[in-house]
């Protein structure tokens, strides 16, 4: 089984963030907390794209000293970040190309990706002419064609209308449970946690000060935060 062991330091002028964690594979964390507690700082630094002191381990493999591209980490951001002027069959064959894949392959491979997440006939649409439910799907896609060893994705229905995201979430919670590495959800809702994670760990000022399921949080709350959060 695949284990995710994260024990990172970022300095920030505030507070530094510490976060220590670990993730097995086929399990997802929701990592939670007040506004500014460094939620989006921890899964950036696990993606390569902050600097951190300390270590980032997959099975015993460090991958805190590769650079982003290099660490199969696959991101999903919290505003998508899909590139406008790519199709969306190219967004997602992005991950391919950099690897080096020819244009035909990595399209090829993108258009069955597409398929698979009931996409394939929207693939020379531009990201603008997407509802946010589809762009967060072709979000989803493209992290996954990385073919990742590790999911991360903050706030991913905090983009979505109200009206949608119930049905959003259903469909995120079943490309969760079909990846089957270790993935971290940054998420502020007790819905989302609820749906997307096995278990929560909840962060303030920097510091993971609790974690485990949803019920054990809301029988023996140990911060405020946590109580309000959790009932």
């Amino acid at each position: 089984m695949s284990v995710l062991s994260v024990d990172l330091v970022v300095p920030r002028e505030a507070f530094d963030v510490v976060a220590r964690l670990e993730v097995p594979s086929g399990r997802a964390l929701a990592l939670v907390g007040p506004n500014g507690a460094g939620k989006s700082t921890v899964l950036a630094a696990i993606a390569g794209l902050v600097d951190a002191t300390g270590t980032l381990r997959l099975d015993g493999r460090d991958l805190g000293g590769m650079p982003a591209e290099l660490r199969g980490i696959g991101v999903v951001f919290q505003d998508f970040l899909l590139f406008p002027h790519l199709t969306v069959r190219d967004n997602v064959a992005f991950p391919e190309r950099v690897r080096g894949a020819s244009r035909d392959v990595a399209r090829a491979s993108a258009q069955s990706w597409l398929e698979r997440f009931d996409l394939g006939a929207l693939a020379e649409r531009h990201p603008q002419a997407l509802s946010g439910g589809q762009a967060q799907r072709v979000a989803v896609a493209r992290a996954l064609a990385s073919q990742p060893a590790v999911l991360v994705l903050d706030e991913p229905m905090a983009a979505l209308d109200v009206e949608v995201r119930d049905e959003v979430r259903d469909d995120l919670a079943r490309y969760i449970r079909d990846f089957g590495g270790p993935t971290i959800v940054v998420s502020h809702d007790t819905a989302d946690a609820a749906a997307l994670a096995d278990e929560v760990a909840v962060l303030e000022r920097g510091r993971i000060v609790q974690r485990g399921t949803l019920a054990e949080l809301a029988a023996a709350p140990a911060t405020p935060w946590i109580a309000r959060f959790s009932r």
